[in-house]
């Protein structure tokens, strides 16, 4: 029988809500899914009542509110983040909710302003003769889905977690970032959230991973990757550096 308690916990205005997204990553416990084009709170034991969604609505359609319901519960939250219990097929980022699977994905019919069509002009080379870069990838594979958790490239070694766009994006990615560090690479929006959180948490709990450093554009969705780590850290029961880094649509680095 479930247990039902006089305390704090978020509301939801569907009235307001526009399914945007930006509050599913926020929450560290996972309690906010894009059900049907609204958030939902999937079960009320996941959420703390803390709000620390509140701040990432746009719209103002989350609030917290007094009244009975069932006791936070840290350890079942705990669980559902490891188990990735709920559908995987939700996109953690600011559009309208679009189911995939893991084999497959549908084309995001939104307005993201990560799918906003921008056209700037590109810069002339910095010389007339540039020198040829040399890679500095030291492994192979680095996509998140198929790196294994004990691949020997990520034991005691510094991470960077880098959305897909960034080392298209930056030009100097190779120099800046993955000199000296293991590379995993993901998309907090593209692909299934849920499975790479799990990934993401046995690497760190099983690898001895020494520092994760989070590497993302600018856009509202792909700060959904320094959630995932947030999440990971947690789950992994691990203390491990996280650092964050922006980079612009136009390429420049914005933190």
């Amino acid at each position: 029988m479930k247990t039902e308690v006089l305390r704090k916990i978020i509301r939801i205005d569907e009235e307001k809500c526009d399914g945007c997204g930006v509050c599913v990553p926020a929450c560290a416990e996972g309690a906010l899914q894009i059900v049907d084009g609204k958030a939902k709170l999937i079960s009320e034991v996941y959420c703390d009542g803390l709000g620390a969604c509140l701040g990432e609505c746009p719209q103002g359609a989350i609030t917290i509110e007094e009244r009975e319901a069932e006791e936070f519960d840290e350890e079942a939250a705990k669980r559902h983040l490891e188990e990735g219990e709920h559908d995987k097929g939700e996109l953690p980022c600011g559009c309208p909710s679009t189911t995939v699977t893991q084999f497959e994905r549908q084309e995001l019919p939104c307005g993201c302003p990560s799918a906003t069509v921008t056209e700037f002009g590109k810069q002339e080379p910095a010389t007339v003769h540039p020198v040829r870069q040399q890679s500095m990838l030291g492994h192979w594979p680095f996509q998140l889905a198929l790196v294994p958790p004990r691949a020997p490239f990520l034991h005691g070694a510094d991470v960077v977690l880098t959305a897909d766009c960034v080392p298209f994006a930056y030009a100097g990615f190779h120099h800046d970032f993955l000199k000296d560090h293991s590379l995993l690479v993901a998309c907090p929006k593209l692909d299934d959230f849920q499975a790479h959180l799990g990934k993401l948490t046995a690497i760190l709990r099983e690898s001895q991973v020494k520092s994760l450093a989070v590497v993302h554009m600018e856009v509202p969705c792909c700060s959904g990757l320094v959630r995932m780590a947030q999440q990971a850290i947690l789950a992994s029961g691990r203390d491990i550096p996280l650092s964050e880094v922006t980079i612009g649509v136009r390429g420049d680095l914005k933190s």
